[in-house]
């Protein structure tokens, strides 16, 4: 089988002890068996441990909670997505009252926070947290702490309940939480969300998808499947035979989680298809991939089929 390396860093790859090369968001692959229990290593630079695993059925079939797999036409895509720190010195990036609550940011090899009040809690944060920054806000009529890192806001009840947890371009406090949530797509469309506030948890009202450019045309396909696992207005792709088919469309997909691009190989298998990867959870970090095809005419979409 065909496997496929990627790292959410930049890490050096070796195999049984070879070093074969660098890793990152490009992936790099061998043709290799399970059978042979190959050991691999994934070896970042500078604050990060190494991860090391035995490349087997087991591990393909049940990752580890530090890498996804990704199965895909009896090939497999391998992506290390965490590593453990080097170092476990613990050191405050920011502490508060709030509200009787103890807020605290803290760094040990991952950022943290914790808020100990009637209750405790303790949440993983992106590594943005490293440098943060809070406000005291109003929301519905309620005190609520707004803490920043990077383009990441979390909101904290006035019992240190963490309410909100997310990526922005945009929030607006006031008798709703209005936020522009982007979602990773080649349109780079954002999710505008109003949420209501009951001084214990948010409710969302509305959301609506919002693509902020065009595709470019030779990624029209890829444009749609992400419109449609957004919720996007991903009927304007269709030509006006298939539009009235839209409603039936995510059923027919089913429940997809993200949209890959196909490996090359997949190219020289199936030949020069319009076609986009769809990604399915399997199991925990375990996923496949499936791929349907398009076929375009005067640049909007007239067909959709699975590849077999």
């Amino acid at each position: 089988m065909r496997l496929y390396f990627l790292s959410r860093v930049t890490a050096a790859l070796k195999l049984n002890g070879i070093y074969l090369g660098v890793i990152n968001g490009f992936e790099k692959f061998v043709e290799l068996d399970p059978a042979d229990g190959i050991f691999a290593e994934v070896i970042p630079a500078d604050e990060l441990q190494p991860a090391g695993f035995f490349i087997n059925e087991n591990f393909l079939n049940n990752p580890p909670a530090f890498a996804d797999v990704y199965l895909t036409e009896g090939d497999a895509i391998v992506y290390i997505k965490d590593f453990a720190f080097k170092s476990s010195r613990i050191e405050v990036i920011y502490q508060t009252r709030f509200c009787g609550n103890l807020v605290t940011v803290f760094s040990q090899g991952e950022t943290y926070l914790s808020a100990e009040g009637a209750e405790y809690s303790l949440t993983p944060v992106p590594q943005e947290f490293k440098a943060v920054r809070a406000e005291e806000r109003k929301l519905g009529g309620h005190d609520v702490l707004a803490l920043y890192g990077g383009d990441y806001l979390i909101i904290i009840s006035d019992t240190g309940k963490v309410i909100f947890s997310n990526e922005i371009r945009r929030a607006e406090f006031n008798d709703e939480l209005r936020a522009d949530v982007p979602f990773a797509t080649c349109t780079a469309a954002i999710a505008q969300c109003a949420y209501g506030y009951d001084g214990d948890a948010l409710t969302l009202l509305s959301s609506k998808t919002v693509e902020t450019r065009p595709p470019e045309n030779d990624v029209i396909h890829f444009a749609f499947f992400e419109s449609v696992l957004t919720r996007g207005n991903f009927a304007r792709y269709l030509d006006d035979e298939l539009k009235p088919r839209a409603n039936d469309l995510k059923s027919y997909l089913g429940e997809f989680v993200s949209v890959a691009v196909p490996p090359e190989k997949f190219y020289s298998v199936h030949g020069n298809l319009t076609a986009a990867g769809l990604v399915y959870p399997k199991t925990e970090n375990l996923f496949e991939i499936k791929y349907f095809a398009v076929d375009l005419t005067d640049g909007k979409i007239s067909n959709i089929y699975p590849v077999e």
